[in-house]
């Protein structure tokens, strides 16, 4: 864990928010939502818990990997890497332009540094992240695998495969997130597919798990450091993360509209005039 200072977090956060809105805004495509939603997240796992390198290698031998599995968020992923120094700033710009690095779904093929799995398709990224986790213990790297995914994402059948799998073959160095908004593309989560208990379904599928606010900054930091003390004792750890799609913009909040839908030109202006720039915009 990383020394902090969360005045400097929050201001990161407001940054990376605006970010986000002007990236989807600049193009007129992407998903914000999910992205406002997930910032705490990112900056948490960037800034404070994880032991990971900017001068980006894809074996990643002797550092925490991360996998983001709901690759549709990309703003936020990109932003926060950006900002901690794994591509120019500037590079942002770019998102979801021809021959940019910075496509709507993160890919390998784009060379972007930080980008370790291809994330279109939902459902895809545990099993591959399990892999991680696996040649870790083969190669004797005590290092945690980070895996981020949505709730709507939990639809898939894949999903449950891996979690049985990981169970099975004791994986206990992979904390796992789920970003719980309650929301997905056509609606709230309990009206396309109800997901019940989530937190009893994977303690049914053998794994710990933990809960905690995902949009409360102190809060995502102490449960993914209560996870990494749960680590090494034979279960994979699932994280259940509350958070509110759209937080910090608030006319995005309380709906599933805008999960993918990019603000106009007023709505910008409104939602930047709510996160002011701290520490300068791209």
């Amino acid at each position: 864990m990383q020394d902090y200072n969360l005045n400097e977090l929050n201001e990161l956060g407001s940054q990376i928010r605006r970010d986000i809105v002007r990236m989807v805004h600049a193009q007129n495509s992407g998903h914000p939502g999910g992205s406002l939603g997930c910032v705490e997240y990112f900056i948490a796992l960037y800034k404070v818990v994880m032991n990971h390198n900017s001068q980006f290698n894809m074996d990643g031998k002797n550092e925490d990997l991360f996998f983001l599995s709901n690759g549709h968020i990309s703003p936020v992923f990109y932003s926060i890497l950006a900002r901690t120094g794994y591509f120019p700033i500037d590079e942002l710009k770019t998102f979801r332009k021809i021959d940019s690095r910075l496509q709507g779904h993160p890919t390998t093929h784009e060379g972007l540094p930080g980008v370790r799995v291809a994330s279109g398709s939902l459902g895809q990224g545990l099993s591959v992240a399990i892999g991680a986790a696996l040649t870790k213990k083969l190669n004797e790297d005590n290092s945690i695998i980070y895996t981020l995914h949505g709730d709507g994402e939990l639809q898939e059948g894949q999903i449950w495969e891996a979690a049985m799998f990981a169970s099975a073959h004791k994986v206990d160095n992979i904390i796992s997130t789920i970003d719980y908004n309650g929301r997905q593309i056509d609606g709230d989560v309990d009206d396309v597919i109800p997901l019940g208990n989530i937190q009893d379904k994977w303690k049914a599928f053998g794994w710990e798990t933990l809960s905690c606010d995902g949009n409360n900054q102190e809060e995502i930091i102490q449960s993914l450091n209560n996870a990494k003390k749960m680590t090494g004792n034979g279960k994979p750890i699932m994280i259940i993360m509350k958070t509110e799609m759209g937080f910090g913009v608030d006319f995005m909040m309380g709906s599933h509209k805008w999960h993918g839908v990019a603000p106009n030109d007023e709505q910008l202006a409104d939602a930047l005039s709510q996160n002011p720039e701290t520490i300068g915009d791209y």
